[in-house]
Order: C-alpha cells, then structure tokens, then sequence
C-alpha cells in the first residue's frame, strides 16, 4: 500500500511541474508609468500615419513622449491617467484614435467640432417631407423638379443589391441625382463600394492601400491598387452630384474618393472629414483597449485623403437661406443638375 502512495504522490508532482496550465506567463506591471510606456510604444510602433502627419503640422511622436511623461507618475488616479493618455493620442489629430476604459471612451472629435456644419436637420425634414421612401439605410424621393434624392445617414446600415436595384428603377425617369451622405461618419466599407459601383460602368482605379510591414514608422508594404467594379444590378447613366461636409469620415471619405472617379459625377459641398487609415486595436496592462489607424488609404492619385477630400465645386450653407427653410447644398445640387 505504501508502494501506491508514494507511486500517486510522484505522479502529482509531476504533473504539478509539467502540466502545460500550470505555467504561468510573467504579466506587464500594471503601473500608470508602464500603461504610458506601452501605449506610447504601441502607437510608435503601429500607427500608420507618424511622417505625414509631422508634415502637417502634428507633434512628432518623439516629442509626445517629452511632452507628456513628466504628467505620468505611478500614484496618480485611474481617472488621472486616462485624461493625460488621450491628451496624448489627441495630439495626432485622428478621429480613428480611441481609448476604451470602463468608465469612458477618449476620442477626437474636432475633425469635425471646428467647422460649419452644413447640415441642418430641420430644415433637411422639410426636404424629405413624410412621403419619402425607405430601402434598408436609405431614405429616397422624386423632389417636384423631377429630381432624384437619396440621403444615406450611415453606412452602418447594410444595403443589399436588391434595394439598390428598387431604388434606382424607381428613381430611373429623373432627370438628374443626388446622393447626399452629409453626417454620414462612416460604417462598413462594403456597403461604400457597393453604393459606389452603380455609378460607373467600367472597372476604375479609384486608389490604394498600404499595409505596416515593421516597427519602423515607414515599414509599409508595397501600395496595393484598389478597383471598383460596374455593377451587374440597375446602374446610374446620368448626371450625378455627390452632397459633402466635414461629418464625412471613414468609409464615407473612401465612398467620396471613389466616386470622385466616376464620370457623371459631381462632388458637392465642403470638404470631408477625412479618416483614411483602416483601424486596429491592442489592450494595455490594465485592460484598457486602444483603436489606432493601422493601414492608410490614397486616392488614385496616390495622395493623402486622412485630412479629407476637397469637394468639386464648394457650396455651403447660407444664413439667409436657413432664415428661409431653404437647404442651400440641395439647391445648388438642383440647379446643376438642371443646367
């Protein structure tokens, strides 16, 4: 019996030494001076957009780390930490830049805060009225001057190639159309380029993609050419305009950049807000997530579209036409499309 004991007690140890779960992996220290460090260390790293946003104007990264670790000490409060956390991530003037904790999210929000709206929502229900039509994310009506209207709100709601086939037989007898994504922040980038390709009826180069290869801040793989397809549903032939402001951001700034490629077509408005970079995300010692800009995004010209895309004609809204319940974008967009 004794034999058995001491047989189990030496197989309990074994197991104890060799058990794969039983291995324990050494975690970062979860200090306020470490979660600094790994976040600055993350962003140098990954962060796809360092030289080009230097060249505007930004802090370079460098000089972030000088500027805000004498803020970081390791008796400081949770709260305290993530206020100078995101006034360090806001330096790099990207509304695709985020820090996740329990209490609250940090972001950047004055892409879009320090310009005109151009969009006044009253005013835009007087132009929908209560008659308009409503396809999965779309809203869409014949105005009385035979024109076409779509207002797309966010590309977070999906759109299947049979409503845009309703729609656009339905809108087939105008004379001309609008497609006004002005507030649409973005959503999912398939639904951008599905809309985008019932307006084009050949394959177009609408730009490119690059992709982080290294640590380096100008590790990036070769720019890969991004293509829009015609449709095989009902596809726009006559003049098109495109209504813009700066709440156009992420996928509705690629949507914009790909019909600015498109011949019928005819930006309208105020420049987007940008949001190029394709976004990823890492996790810091104390579990707060961070969202960053990862793969940056050109238009067909292989220029930068994170600071946003310049409208073709520029059009905003004035206040003698708000005094009226006049939309002034809409307007415009009409009376081009008439001419």
């Amino acid at each position: 019996m004794k034999h058995y004991i001491f047989f189990f007690i030496f197989c309990a140890i074994l197991a104890l030494l060799f058990c794969p779960s039983c291995i324990r992996e050494e975690e970062p220290d979860n200090t306020p001076v470490n979660n600094f460090e790994t976040l600055w260390r993350i962003i140098d790293t990954q962060y796809c957009f360092h030289d080009y946003k230097a060249q505007e104007g930004c802090l370079p990264w460098n000089e972030v780390y000088a500027k805000y670790r004498p803020r970081v000490h390791d008796g400081m409060t949770s709260a305290q930490l993530f206020e100078v956390l995101c006034d360090m991530l806001s330096e790099l003037r990207d509304g695709h830049v985020n820090l996740y904790s329990a209490a609250d999210v940090g972001r950047y929000w004055s892409w879009h805060e320090d310009y005109p709206s151009n969009f006044n929502d009253s005013i835009h229900q007087v132009y929908l009225g209560t008659d308009y039509r409503i396809a999965a994310g779309m809203y869409y009506k014949i105005l009385d001057d035979n024109i076409g209207y779509i207002y797309y709100g966010s590309f977070s709601s999906g759109i299947g190639e049979g409503n845009l086939d309703e729609v656009m037989y339905y809108l087939r007898l105008c004379n001309g159309l609008i497609v006004d994504v002005r507030n649409n922040s973005g959503g999912t980038l398939t639904y951008a380029e599905r809309l985008a390709e019932r307006f084009t009826n050949e394959k177009r180069l609408v730009g490119y993609i690059a992709h982080k290869t290294g640590t380096g801040h100008n590790d990036f793989s070769s720019p890969e050419a991004e293509y829009i397809e015609p449709s095989k549903g009902i596809r726009w032939q006559k003049k098109a305009v495109v209504l813009t402001n700066r709440s156009c951001y992420s996928a509705t700034n690629t949507f914009v950049r790909d019909m600015k490629e498109c011949p019928l077509v005819t930006i309208m408005g105020d420049r987007t807000g940008g949001g190029s970079g394709l976004p990823f995300s890492s996790e810091l010692p104390n579990g707060w997530s961070v969202r960053f800009s990862a793969c940056p995004m050109y238009d067909a010209g292989m220029n930068q579209i994170e600071f946003g895309i310049k409208p073709d004609t520029c059009v905003s809204l004035t206040q003698e036409d708000l005094a009226r319940n006049k939309d002034t974008m809409i307007e415009a967009a009409r009376e081009f499309l008439k001419r």
